[in-house]
């Protein structure tokens, strides 16, 4: 026996073999015969006449055993017959593979030339307890037969092939859709197809490849004597030619699949071969002769052929078992080998006096049946038991590669890890040691390992194994202290800097008293803020930072503040942006000195925001209260480090009592205070856009002197604290944000004071600095008329304007006509080109010309008056709307129309008048009245009766007083009479007449004529 080679992706042309260390050999199985149920004397009943069995397959239902004589038999646990028929009468079984309660044999019958295929449905048994049979078909690929080498079935029953002497190999595809059909036929099988063919290579194995998540393709293994080819069968590829993927092939019954069904595991007389569906994988040296190879689990196990045993044998195997048994020498010997390829061992070797006639796995365990027909089994040992043996020889590295391949729990994993740690403490290797302890965490009591490391030699092992129990979140209190106890003992600083930065959940109490500790305020406020949301104490905390260090903190956790304790941290936002509430002493370059120092500081002070209070303002109460623990800064410390460096320290001081002395005048020394811009800080109001208004109205008040209705502060004061950068973005921010809320608060009191704060705003361009463009777009987002005509109003943009009350006119907005005709009164005499945007706008549809008909006309007039536009161009824009013209002009003509006929109804009724008139006044001319009945009760009219020349006719008695007078007519001949004394009145009023002409003109002077106001007043009627 030789060495395995190191296992290596090697290509199919890497065929020499490197050879390493011998390989490790174990007793793990116990050889137990197996008796007859009946009989303890004897091996099992149907498998004693060992040379009548033609082959063996495992399967979920038993062990299924084939004889020479055709017969089938499943044999229970015991090796008792479950169910027997005859399954190739006449002849015997050569193959047989079973899938899902599907038996596939293949064998012999007499007179049939052609090997014969037949399926079995083992679940279903007629009343006899023989299988169904589904399917029975002639293997038949040419005129001679051949004999079957080698059978596959896939596991899903999708693929079956069949190997041939003559080294065709033939696949069947969908078998499964037809054995799963239904169908009563017998012959009803998919027709196959020769997927490889080597006359002069003979096919010895087969085998199927499962798809997985990574090759998701079926492949088809081939071995023939010389080569292992493979045939892809499904995926994109498929029903190509079979590739080699290696150049030397396998001896009958000497290729095998793996117990993944993964590769192709072939035993030649010099190694093993692991083939892969691409190329040749890893290879083991093991040479010698092998008869058979066979799988069990994750075990290979290889049966030799006969060897002669002596004590000379190259086979350890074969000269222990001459040793133990000194009269068998010259006697020949099979020796079974169980390999464990994964962990690169030999699990057991057994030597069998009688050969091996067949090797099979059921039931977890191996079993070899000898030719004698004694059948032995090969029981593997408990895994604790192996554990101990390979512990027992300081194997640990090979005990957790067992303990994987086996599968084997966590817990129990881990014990493999504590006892290789006691291994290597013992040594001592305390560094491995420590390793595998570190695998043991969880499963474990810390205080095992913590106890064997204690000593001072030992912390830096105990420093590893504390910050890993932190890591996984298992440690407790006792564990950080002790760490930190660690940490002290060895002033490692680094590692307690690594604790602070990754404390884990549960220890932050540890953690922020360490950052505290050693001022590292960063750490300090992430703790508080992100781990415990203890915002109180952070927020505290920041209050006794420098300006420095509370600017940085803000700016990265601001947001969470403000979303914790948005009114607090507003507050202390604008009080580090303004200094408190008088930031401009800072930036004076002379300061009062006050006669008198006291303990009191000024407001704020340690953050360096403000100067020293005067002697006649008193400093305002202090915003930590007394009762707090004073926290170092070192940031405050700090910046009043590199303050001194300017010259002479002055602490602030306020008057007591006395009554003040003359302050003198004094050279500051610190140079001003420059303040953070407050847009540092507009992200942390995300959601909060109340208090941002608050945190700006309040900035830009204390800081600039600015407020919608205050006065301005000087710009220098502006540039100093801040520049007009950081004024301009306030104002622009506040603008946005009164549009904003006043659009989310829809159309309340809020909303229209919200509104009437951003107008009062754009008003104040002189004192409040923002960008008008910035303004103009918000303004248009939001929709804020008011702002948009203000705006473009302030820019001189008056076609803005006037387009824009277009638009809403052509929206049908209320209103928006007359706001058009106001742009152009306002804006037409310095801007005349306003009125040709007009005219274009009201000729744009018939509906705003029908609509705007005087506005039109109006502008008409104002360019025929300036001048503004040729009457070629206007006619050309009234052209534009042909529809609108026509219909005028049509209308126009109706009227003319209509009023010639008028005119000519009127001259014939005015005919008719006067015809009537002089006929009444004609003396000489008689006039008849042929009325007969009286117009007042319309009785017969007789004797005495009265006519009148209107050809009214009445009886005398029913006038009564009024027979000078027609009653029917003297009342429209008072209204007509009425009207005229009315007219001639008029006339006399003059003023009146001429403001008419004034504003209407010539309709004016023709309603006057016809009414009679221009005609010369009758002499009859002057004289009256």
């Amino acid at each position: 026996m030789l060495p395995p080679s190191t296992p290596s992706k090697t290509t199919a042309a890497a065929s020499s073999t490197a050879f390493a260390p011998g390989w490790r050999q174990f007793p793990f199985f116990d050889v137990v015969p197996i008796k007859d149920a009946h009989d303890l004397a004897e091996s099992p009943h149907i498998l004693r006449a060992a040379s009548s069995i033609s082959t063996v397959a495992s399967s979920a239902y038993g062990l299924i055993v084939a004889d020479m004589h055709g017969s089938v038999h499943v044999l229970s646990k015991e090796f008792e017959p479950i169910s027997s028929w005859v399954a190739h009468i006449g002849g015997r079984v050569t193959h047989m593979v079973e899938r899902r309660g599907y038996l596939v044999t293949l064998g012999e019958e007499d007179g049939v030339r052609y090997p014969l295929l037949k399926i079995w449905h083992l679940e279903k048994t007629d009343k006899n307890g023989t299988p169904t049979l589904l399917r029975s078909i002639k293997v038949q690929t040419s005129n001679r037969p051949h004999p079957v080498t080698s059978i596959a079935l896939s596991a899903g029953l999708a693929f079956l092939a069949i190997g041939l002497g003559d080294g065709a190999v033939i696949l069947y595809r969908h078998l499964d859709q037809s054995v799963l059909s239904g169908s009563a036929s017998l012959t009803a099988i998919p027709k196959h197809r020769t997927v490889h063919e080597s006359p002069t290579e003979p096919v010895t194995a087969l085998g199927f490849r499962e798809p997985t998540d990574e090759t998701p393709a079926t492949y088809l293994f081939i071995a023939t004597t010389n080569r292992v080819l493979v045939y892809q069968t499904t995926g994109r590829g498929s029903g190509g030619v079979a590739s080699e993927v290696h150049e030397a092939g396998a001896a009958l019954g000497c290729a095998v699949m793996d117990w993944k069904a993964h590769d192709m595991v072939i035993a030649c007389d010099e190694a093993i071969y692991i083939c892969g569906a691409e190329n040749r994988g890893s290879s083991y040296a093991y040479e010698g002769p092998k008869t058979s190879v066979h799988t069990h689990l994750n075990y290979l196990v290889i049966v030799s052929p006969p060897l002669t045993a002596n004590a000379a044998s190259a086979s350890a195997t074969i000269r222990n078992f001459a040793a133990r048994n000194l009269g068998v020498n010259g006697t020949e010997v099979t020796k079974v080998t169980v390999f464990d390829l994964e962990n690169k061992f030999v699990a057991h070797s057994e030597p069998f006096t009688e050969g091996v006639r067949e090797v099979f796995s059921q039931w977890g365990n191996i079993y070899v049946l000898s030719n004698e027909g004694n059948l032995s089994c090969l029981q593997e040992k408990p895994t604790s038991t192996k554990l101990e043996m390979l512990y027992r020889r300081g194997y640990y590295v090979l005990a957790l590669d067992v303990a994987k391949t086996q599968q084997m729990g966590k817990e129990s994993v881990a014990d493999i890890h504590r006892q290789y740690g006691d291994y290597l403490y013992a040594k001592p290797d305390y560094d491995a040691a420590m390793q595998q302890y570190l695998q043991t965490i969880g499963y474990v009591q810390p205080s095992y390992v913590i106890r064997k490391f204690l000593d001072a030699q030992r912390i830096h092992n105990l420093v590893t194994y504390l910050q890993e129990l932190h890591s996984l979140g298992v440690a407790n209190s006792d564990h950080t202290t002790l760490l930190l106890n660690t940490y002290t003992k060895l002033k490692d600083a680094a590692r307690l800097d690594s604790f602070i930065k990754t404390e884990p959940t549960g220890y932050f109490e540890h953690a922020a008293y360490l950052a505290k500790r050693w001022s590292r305020h960063e750490d300090y406020l992430r703790i508080q803020i992100e781990d415990t949301a203890n915002f109180n104490d952070a927020l505290a905390y920041l209050r006794n930072l420098g300006p420095e260090a509370t600017e940085h903190s803000l700016a990265r956790y601001g947001r969470a503040l403000v979303a914790a304790l948005p009114d607090q941290t507003t507050q202390l936002l604008i009080e580090i942006c303004t200094g408190g509430t008088d930031p401009l002493n800072s930036d004076s370059d002379t300061l009062p000195t006050p006669s008198k120092p006291t303990a009191a500081g000024s407001y704020l002070s340690y953050l360096a925001l403000r100067g020293p209070a005067t002697a006649s303002a008193p400093a305002p109460p202090s915003p930590v209260s007394a009762s707090d623990p004073p926290v170092p800064s070192s940031a405050s410390s700090r910046t009043a480090r590199q303050s001194d460096r300017g010259g002479t320290r002055r602490e602030p001081t306020i008057e007591g009592s006395r009554a003040p002395s003359p302050p003198s005048t004094v050279r500051a020394v610190p140079p001003p205070v420059k303040r953070p811009s407050p847009r540092l800080y507009f992200a942390n109001f995300i959601g909060h856009r109340d208090h941002l208004v608050v945190f700006l109205e309040a900035v830009a008040l204390r800081r600039w002197g600015q407020s919608l209705d205050g006065p301005t502060r000087d710009n220098s004061v502006s540039s100093s604290l801040g520049g007009e950068t950081s004024t301009s973005a306030v104002w622009n921010t506040l603008l946005e944000l009164y549009l904003t809320l006043a659009s989310a608060a829809g159309d309340g009191a809020r909303a229209e004071a919200l509104r009437d704060k951003a107008l009062q705003l754009l008003r104040a361009a002189e004192r409040l600095p923002y960008d008008p463009t910035h303004a103009l777009i918000l303004c248009a987002a939001r929709s804020f008329t008011p702002g948009l005509v203000f705006l473009w109003e302030r820019l001189g943009m008056h076609e803005d304007v006037l387009r824009f009350w277009m638009d809403q006119d052509r929206r049908g907005s209320a209103g928006a006509g007359v706001e058009v005709m106001r742009c152009l009164a306002q804006y037409g005499d310095a801007t005349p080109q306003l009125y040709k945007l007009a005219l274009r706008f009201f000729t744009s549809s018939p509906e705003l010309m029908t609509r705007h008909t005087q506005d039109l006309a109006e502008v008409l007039r104002v360019i025929e008056e300036r001048a503004i536009m040729p009457p070629l161009v206007v006619v050309q824009v009234l052209s534009r709307n042909e529809d609108w013209l026509l219909a005028r002009i049509r209308t126009a003509h109706e009227q003319v129309h209509t009023d010639e006929q008028l005119t000519a109804s009127y001259l014939d009724e005015t005919a008719k008048k006067l015809k009537q008139v002089e006929e009444l006044s004609d003396p000489d001319h008689p006039r008849l009245f042929h009325a007969t009945q009286c117009s007042q009760c319309a009785g017969p009219l007789d004797l005495p009766s009265i006519h009148f020349m209107c050809n009214h006719s009445y009886h005398q008695r029913c006038l009564g007083d009024h027979d000078t007078e027609c009653p029917l007519c003297v009342r429209a001949h008072g209204v007509i009479q009425e009207i005229r004394r009315n007219n001639e009145r008029l006339a006399d009023q003059h003023d009146l007449f001429l403001a008419d002409v004034k504003e209407h003109g010539f309709r004016a002077v023709a309603a006057a004529f016809g009414r009679g106001v221009l005609n010369r007043p009758r002499i009859g009627d002057v004289a009256t």
